[in-house]
């Protein structure tokens, strides 16, 4: 891969590192089984900061391909966690009563899905066919319900004296004799945050409990309830033979799930813990880090309405797992855009590049910036705004692409654009360029004058300053206030130089010669 250089010759770049192929690596020396596993618990909105996970798992999932190595793709949605909380997005007095039931048996908040975590999973599910990330998902529901846990579950119960002293060594916690690591769900309330185990039955695969609602009785380990946070999490990793997992940097610490869970899985299930990619969050501009809870989210599904699916994929795959990301959905995303799209963009990252494309998506190799101001320009006409790049220096712009990136660029204007990014383009002289100062009026006329049909946007742009360094007692930006007050009826506008060359010639000629005549 080589960039140009200043003066024009080939300078090679220098070959950097990835991180996903230098984790490959490691991955082949030391397993020789390749199951990754991904998951969260559907209890809100699954938003952008979620995504990175599976992102990141599907990005060494390729490289492992790529290797050659018979890898396997899967992700968890921990719909048997129970609703901890009413959340602000809910109906108190509906969601009151529901809290500590699994959201698996709660009601859907919009009566649309079959429950609750539903709700919130099947978007999900449609954001990932958008980003062409292929998996295989299981729901926690079915597969304790399903019975396939039972014998973890047993294990459990069984060693419960050991999980004690392997949760006390970890964590400092202390722990009552009776203990268990299972929350049933009680027969009467449906609640298992409430609920404390009494005894248990190998043979029969049942537990019994006590609940604080005044119940007590007896239910099937096969969907009765399920393994405590801690127990559940290495059970997972027995059960489906997980070998590789990114998780957040929470569980990471020191201690933490991560740590414990290794000890669990091996002392207890008699299993081998994944290998570990830890990773920072994702966090949204001027609001920190994103939380479902709190209802601070972007949601996936709302990202991939004003971006290309394809740009969220290299936003997380460039950056190493534990470097965090701030998503601006503002300015920043166009630059970011036109990075992806750009061959000799400053920054950009040919590797993570290499693999958001590999699920089949391309480029259009027209910097977005141009995109959205063509788009203004023509009204978001397709056929004009084919006209218009062709004219200025894109000859063979893909037009099914560039419908695509239009749309994207018309929904970016209308929820996350700065005032100042739109305009409009008059058909008639605005009423604020009818009352120049001499200054302004010898600027655009002169500049009538010296612009040439088929300049490019630099040479535009050079002609713009030279006459303006010619012109005393007035500064620059006074100047340019008139180009686009003459144009638009604002003070400002996009780049002056390229957005002239879009422009059609004998009308911005015209338009500035009315303007000087005021």
């Amino acid at each position: 891969m080589s960039a140009q250089g200043y003066a024009g010759e080939s300078v090679e770049k220098e070959p950097r590192s990835y991180w996903a192929d230098e984790e490959v690596d490691k991955i082949l020396k030391e397993r020789d089984a390749y199951r990754l596993s991904t998951g969260i618990s559907p209890s809100g909105e699954i938003h952008i900061g979620n995504l990175r996970e599976v992102v990141t798992a599907d990005a060494i999932y390729r490289v492992l391909s790529e290797r050659g190595a018979e890898a396997a793709f899967h992700y968890i949605a921990d719909d048997f966690d129970p609703l901890r909380r009413v959340y602000p997005f809910l109906d108190p007095e509906k969601y009151e009563p529901l809290v500590g039931k699994p959201l698996s048996e709660i009601p859907c908040p919009c009566d649309g899905h079959t429950n609750y975590g539903e709700h919130f999973l099947v978007p999900f599910i449609e954001s990932l066919k958008q980003l062409k990330i292929e998996l295989k998902i299981y729901r926690a529901s079915e597969v304790y319900k399903s019975g396939k846990m039972n014998p973890l579950i047993i294990q459990a119960l069984s060693e419960r004296a050991k999980l004690m002293k392997i949760l006390h060594e970890m964590t400092g916690k202390q722990f009552e004799d009776d203990w268990y690591p299972f929350n049933p769900i009680c027969n009467t309330c449906g609640r298992m945050t409430f609920t404390s185990v009494t005894a248990f039955s190998e043979k029969d695969e049942t537990v019994s409990y006590a609940c604080a609602c005044g119940d007590k009785g007896t239910v099937p380990m096969a969907g009765g309830g399920k393994l405590t946070w801690r127990i559940d999490w290495p059970a997972r990793w027995k059960l489906l033979g997980v070998t590789i997992e990114p998780f957040g940097k929470d569980h990471a610490t020191r201690g933490g799930s991560y740590d414990t869970g290794k000890r669990i899985v091996k002392e207890v299930f008699h299993g081998e813990p994944p290998y570990p990619i830890p990773y920072e969050w994702i966090s949204l501009k001027g609001m920190g880090d994103m939380s479902s809870s709190k209802g601070n989210v972007l949601s996936i599904a709302k990202v991939l309405t004003i971006v290309p699916p394809e740009i969220i994929r290299y936003m997380i795959l460039k950056a190493k797992p534990l470097r965090s990301i701030v998503f601006d959905p503002a300015l920043p995303l166009l630059s970011l855009i036109d990075e992806y799209d750009d061959r000799e963009a400053k920054g950009r990252d040919e590797r993570a590049i290499e693999l958001s494309k590999a699920a089949g998506f391309t480029s259009i190799d027209i910097p977005y910036r141009h995109i959205v101001v063509v788009s203004q320009i023509a009204n978001f006409d397709i056929e004009r705004s084919m006209n218009i790049l062709d004219r200025s220096g894109y000859p063979s712009t893909d037009r099914k692409e560039l419908e695509k990136r239009m749309i994207y660029a018309r929904r970016w204007l209308d929820e996350f654009a700065p005032e100042d990014i739109k305009f409009e383009v008059k058909k008639d002289l605005p009423a604020e360029a009818q009352n120049f100062s001499t200054q302004q009026k010898d600027f655009l006329r002169k500049l009538a004058e010296e612009l040439k049909e088929g300049m490019s946007g630099e040479e535009i742009h050079e002609t713009i300053y030279s006459i303006a360094q010619k012109i005393k007692d007035v500064s620059p930006s006074h100047l340019f206030e008139a180009i686009y007050l003459t144009l638009l009826g604002k003070k400002k506008g996009p780049r002056a130089g390229w957005f002239l060359s879009f422009l059609d010639h004998g009308f911005v000629v015209d338009r500035f010669q009315l303007a000087s005549r005021q």
